[in-house]
């Protein structure tokens, strides 16, 4: 009986893999959080740019082609998790259906809801693919209804949770702004680093407001920071990959030598709080800008997105904020650290260069 348990076990094990099916922290809390970011991009985050610039020059095409690309969030964050999961044509296709279910009743919290059950539906349907013979009904079907049978039970409750906890941290952050701006600001900017998405943490929490500019001070320490700090080894091409790309660039370097972190985190503690309580920077355009930090600027057209969406009267004081949290203080703090580090001997030649 125990001999056939265990074959049993083995003979699922090699369906799985044969299906790839790999159940795994990296397969989903990397590959598909991470290609769950780049869908919002394309669709919630490109096109409020678009919209808001013809908001800006008058302009109603743009204004329309936005609203086309906000619109369909949904269905692009499920297509996107479905490529990274190696979902087949058919499964891939018909999450389109399940993202637009999953975020619109997932309310505010509609990303982690589109997240969570298309890979769900999408792990489905890659097990029933090509194993009947009226395959084009089949798998289709088991993937939509798979996962709109799971929007309509769990996304309202997963999208009221999430909901919650971003509220939570955003009250939290406007009651306590100092250690609430040290808070979000360092975990928020580490996150970016890390081979996680912190533009997905940021959306599936609704991360906004007060908490949001925290999350965009932190972010910006750390790209800013590497960029600026590791100059004198990565040159010009280093400065504008980690410093318009991404800080993760440095992670096989912070594996070698984790001191080489200290710089751009310390210099996320100082300016988190600074924009929370000097310069009440605060983020209201949308919550997958707030974990963008300055790749492409996206942080930074966000909070702008967000005046203008206010009706804001933007000063020079706002301006002076912006620059001084995303770009000054970043490049200043953490090159400052950094050069105190290797004087101690913490920070070699070679620990920053890229490989």
């Amino acid at each position: 009986m125990e001999a056939t348990g265990k074959t049993r076990i083995r003979e699922i094990r090699s369906f799985f893999r044969k299906k790839d099916v790999v159940i795994s922290a990296h397969r989903y809390g990397v590959d598909a959080m991470g290609a769950m970011a780049q869908g919002l991009f394309a669709s919630l985050l490109i096109g409020t740019i678009v919209k808001t610039l013809g908001e800006q020059l008058g302009l109603a095409f743009l204004v329309t082609a936005g609203g086309y690309a906000t619109a369909v969030a949904g269905p692009a964050m499920a297509a996107s998790i479905g490529y990274a999961l190696h979902a087949p044509q058919l499964v891939l296709f018909s999450l389109i259906a399940v993202g637009g279910a999953a975020n619109e009743l997932g309310g505010a919290g509609g990303p982690l809801a589109v997240y969570l059950i298309a890979i769900i539906a999408a792990e489905c349907g890659k097990l029933v693919s090509k194993e009947t013979r009226v395959d084009i009904l089949v798998t289709p079907a088991v993937t939509i209804l798979m996962g709109t049978g799971l929007s309509v039970l769990f996304a309202p409750a997963i999208g009221a949770a999430a909901s919650a906890v971003g509220s939570v941290i955003m009250w939290a952050t406007e009651l306590q702004p100092l250690l609430m701006g040290v808070i979000v600001s360092v975990l928020v900017g580490v996150a970016l680093t890390l081979p996680i998405s912190s533009a997905a943490i940021c959306a599936a929490l609704g991360l906004t407001g007060l908490a949001g500019g925290a999350a965009v001070a932190g972010c910006c320490a750390q790209m800013v920071g590497f960029a600026v700090m590791s100059y004198k080894e990565n040159g010009v091409g280093g400065l504008v990959s980690q410093g318009l790309g991404t800080s993760m660039l440095q992670m096989p370097n912070i594996l070698r030598n984790p001191r080489i972190w200290i710089p751009p985190t310390l210099a996320s503690a100082i300016t988190g709080p600074l924009a929370t309580c000097l310069f009440h920077l605060e983020m209201n355009g949308p919550a997958v800008s707030s974990g963008m930090g300055t790749c492409g600027l996206v942080g930074q057209i966000g909070v702008y997105t967000g005046w203008v969406a206010m009706g804001k009267a933007i000063t020079a004081w706002d301006w002076a904020g912006l620059l001084l949290i995303c770009f000054v203080l970043p490049a200043v703090l953490s090159t400052l650290f950094c050069q105190v580090l290797r004087r101690k001997g913490w920070i070699g030649e070679k620990d920053l260069k890229l490989s």
